[in-house]
């Protein structure tokens, strides 16, 4: 009798506290909570942007529903370098230079998450001043990795290499030229490298190898590499 009246006053205590825990919990942590744009990165960040990976229309549904203006591009099944689920960001998020790059939904997702929560907040920290644009070697390049006979993701339109950035006053900041300073500008690179690892499943600067020494490589492949 008291073994029962205990297990029934622990569960009791433990349905309490589950419901406490629920209650504050915030959407970014529960998996059953939908993403959206306006999210930080938090416990489930990972696994809700793994589901979007083969959901092209949920994913497409959340960039519009963030204020992310975009075109979708047809898909091309055929070539060397076949592409689908493609899109041109066009407004509604930090600018890319050259414009109008083509990259996988999921890309795209991550990108605008990364600027809004990441390279924002990194931004106001170190430079005291908003990022106006961010300067980009491409994203879609029917390519091997360097060195390797292995498709990059970059032949799927599904990275990003990031050269720089440019600040509302009209300052520059170069992976090549600041990535090492001690200063400010080198703490917002390193700052902006960390802050892209929840949202990008691949993050490669020039700490990772001689290859990334002007760029931060950025994509939602299959391996999960932050360096």
């Amino acid at each position: 009798m008291r073994r029962a009246l205990f297990l029934a006053v622990l569960l009791l205590t433990l349905a309490g506290v589950g419901a406490v825990i629920l209650r504050d919990a915030r959407p970014e942590d529960l998996p059953w909570k939908p993403l959206t744009l306006d999210q930080p990165a938090g416990l489930a960040t990972g696994y809700k942007l793994a589901r979007l990976d083969s959901d092209l229309p949920r994913c497409l549904a959340i960039l519009q529903a963030g204020g992310i203006r975009f075109r979708v591009d047809p898909d091309r099944p055929l070539g060397a370098c076949p592409t689908s689920g493609v899109v041109r960001l066009q407004a509604g998020m930090l600018s890319l230079e050259p414009g109008g790059p083509r990259m996988t939904c999921r890309q795209a997702l991550a990108y605008s998450l990364w600027t809004r929560h990441s390279v924002r907040a990194a931004a106001e920290a170190e430079l005291g001043e908003p990022i106006a644009r961010i300067d980009h070697y491409g994203t879609f390049a029917c390519r091997n990795i360097a060195g390797s006979g292995a498709r990059s993701q970059h032949a799927t339109a599904n990275a990003l290499d990031v050269a720089g950035f440019r600040t509302r006053s009209g300052r520059r900041i170069t992976i090549a030229r600041d990535f090492g300073d001690p200063g400010a500008k080198g703490r917002f690179l390193h700052r902006v490298r960390d802050g892209a690892c929840p949202w990008f499943r691949a993050v490669l600067s020039p700490d990772y190898n001689a290859a990334h020494r002007d760029h931060l490589h950025l994509d939602r492949g299959r391996y999960d590499t932050c360096a």
